[in-house]
């Protein structure tokens, strides 16, 4: 009845757990929420001024479908100074949210039967997109040992001149790992070497801890031409519903995403724009004031998991999620998160709900409450204990 490209299609894991868990509100229930990846901070104040402006005065028409010039130019001049290299507006193509910087240019990519190296666990996004441009989904695990970057040994393998895409994100979605630059320096050398793109997802660069600066593979020799950096408001700013994002890439590349962006979405609101033009070049400190408060949770969460007998849990060096490990207690990912919700009344995902390499851990989003991270840690210790 369907085409094959929507038939393979699956429902994010974050958003069936929410349903159940609101579900189970609706009946009484206290759920403790750690399932959503989304900042527990309101917008900042002064962008949220902005966007209310341009609404005021009359910014609710049609903009270009690449973005509005002055946008374009104010990420242009961020990423320039982010990535250490000359970065023009012509490179810059703005969506609304990040995702569209994932799905059009791998459809402006990917011909059917092409191959995708993505990693596995990773962002379920990654391959939906890859099965509707037709391309064969090829995951590469992510090493708990090896702070969750890529198995090497397995990409030099699995790379080959079928190969023309490989998808990363650092700091990653499930895990926090962040991919070291040696190991990118690597990746870079096999992309360049087999002339295949690279789709970098750089969405949570600015949640990065104990000092880190995230590395680009777009900074390193000869990749800036061979590299799509996608980026955006989401996460850095606490502008998840203001939908907005973007793309740096080749400038022939740009062309053809602005054409997708054309006859799909047309454009993204002009005063959801204008309120990220107030984000690059407004007030930055509350950015390193979030950081640091997600830094306390962490280390509050991470001894916390790892108090519990059977559980073990590394710490994370970006983003806000941690991926404890509970193979120990000889149950599947499902139905450890399942009787969770179920029976402790914490939502968690299983870490299955990014791929088969997420076997034997679970996600939680520690973007909520210490008090509320406490309760969790509390049901969860008494949770597993009757295990």
């Amino acid at each position: 009845m369907f085409t094959d490209r929507v038939s393979s299609l699956q429902p994010e894991g974050a958003y069936a757990v929410l349903d159940r868990a609101q579900a189970l509100e609706a009946q009484g229930r206290k759920i403790l929420h750690l399932e959503i990846g989304q900042p527990d901070f309101q917008t900042f104040p002064h962008i949220c001024q902005a966007g209310i402006r341009a609404i005021e005065n009359g910014q609710t028409r049609y903009t270009s479908p690449a973005g509005m010039p002055a946008l374009r130019q104010a990420i242009a001049d961020y990423e320039s100074e982010r990535l250490g290299l000359p970065i023009g507006p012509e490179r810059i193509v703005v969506g609304p949210g990040a995702k569209p910087g994932l799905f059009f240019p791998t459809l402006a990519l990917v011909n059917p039967g092409d191959e995708v190296i993505y990693p596995d666990p990773g962002f379920p996004t990654y391959e939906a997109m890859i099965r509707v441009a037709g391309g064969i989904p090829i995951p590469i695990p992510l090493r708990e040992e090896n702070q969750f970057s890529f198995d090497l040994e397995v990409f030099d393998r699995k790379i080959s001149d079928r190969t023309k895409l490989v998808i990363l994100n650092s700091p990653a979605n499930p895990t926090g790992g962040v991919i070291p630059l040696d190991d990118l320096r690597h990746i870079a050398a096999k992309a360049l070497a087999f002339g295949c793109w690279v789709l970098s997802d750089e969405i949570y660069g600015h949640l990065a801890y104990d000092g880190l600066i995230v590395p680009s593979i777009a900074s390193l020799p000869g990749m800036l031409e061979h590299t799509v950096v996608v980026n955006g408001f989401s996460k850095t700013y606490a502008m998840t519903g203001w939908r907005l994002g973007y793309m740096v890439m080749p400038p022939a590349l740009a062309e053809r995403v602005e054409l997708l962006l054309t006859h799909s979405i047309g454009c993204t609101a002009a005063f959801t724009q204008v309120a990220g033009i107030e984000a690059l070049t407004g007030p930055q400190e509350m950015i390193a004031e979030i950081v640091a408060e997600y830094q306390r949770r962490r280390d509050f969460i991470v001894p916390g998991l790892n108090a519990i007998k059977g559980v073990s849990c590394q710490v994370p060096q970006g983003a806000f999620y941690v991926f404890p490990n509970v193979k120990s207690f000889g149950l599947s990912s499902k139905e450890i998160a399942r009787r969770l919700l179920d029976e402790a009344g914490v939502a968690v995902l299983a870490g299955t709900d990014f791929g088969s390499g997420g076997e034997g851990y679970l996600r939680l989003c520690y973007a909520t409450s210490v008090e509320t991270i406490d309760q969790a840690l509390g049901k969860m210790a008494g949770f597993f204990k009757s295990l």
